[in-house]
């Protein structure tokens, strides 16, 4: 910025330069961050086939979840965000959020969909290959539930389309240019997008049109 300003043909100092920004609450912006390494549980437990092979579609709830976690800078530091998606109504039935990416972080998205949804028949769960999901933890309570586990092919984005448009929407609609000032500051504004928007409220043109919540409703009163 001092840079700027001489070029521009004004004589001034670096502390002045800071002191005008700070008086007009203007900042620098902050250069694009890395990713945040997976220093998620090695070695891996299990790999599973692609039982789902792109079939996006399901004709009850419970049948298909996708599952995935993205991450959210806060001036904290990094939280991440896992979810769980019906592919029947696109509805997230879990999720969870914590600071450290490991095993406990999918544990507990998958753990909340069970709650919310009930006993589970005949589900299939998929996602990728990322060290969370291929650990002991998180298949010993995949075989625990009696559900068929389905994992991505390595380098395959393609596999996972429906969870990643759902983190596309998320920081499309929401999170993108926003500032955290804290981890909690983040986990509220990510529930109040799932819970009370993306859920009940945006409209799927998939779903006819509808909400999650609203196509299941309606497939309920048909049932």
């Amino acid at each position: 910025m001092l840079d700027a300003v001489r070029d521009a043909g004004h004589t001034c100092w670096r502390d002045r330069v800071v002191r005008l920004m700070r008086s007009a609450a203007l900042r620098a912006r902050p250069g694009r961050r890395a990713h945040p390494a997976d220093r998620g549980l090695r070695p891996i437990h299990l790999l599973a086939p692609n039982v789902l092979d792109r079939q996006f579609t399901a004709t009850a709830p419970n049948q298909k979840w996708v599952a995935d976690f993205t991450y959210l800078w806060t001036s904290k530091g990094w939280l991440f965000v896992a979810v769980v998606l019906d592919l029947f109504s696109r509805r997230v039935v879990g999720w969870s959020m914590h600071p450290p990416m490991t095993a406990q972080l999918v544990t507990d998205a998958l753990t909340m969909a069970v709650w919310r949804r009930g006993a589970v028949e005949a589900l299939l769960h998929h996602s990728d290959r990322g060290s969370q999901y291929t650990s002991e933890a998180f298949q010993r309570l995949l075989h625990d539930l009696g559900v068929t586990c389905s994992m991505s092919r390595s380098g395959n984005v393609w596999d996972h389309a429906v969870v990643e448009s759902f983190f596309s929407t998320l920081k499309t609609q929401r999170t993108q240019g926003k500032h955290y000032p804290t981890r909690n500051a983040a986990r509220a504004d990510v529930f109040d997008f799932i819970e009370r928007f993306y859920n009940p409220v945006r409209r799927h043109s998939t779903l006819g049109n509808l909400s999650p919540v609203a196509f299941e409703q309606a497939a309920a009163a048909v049932a």
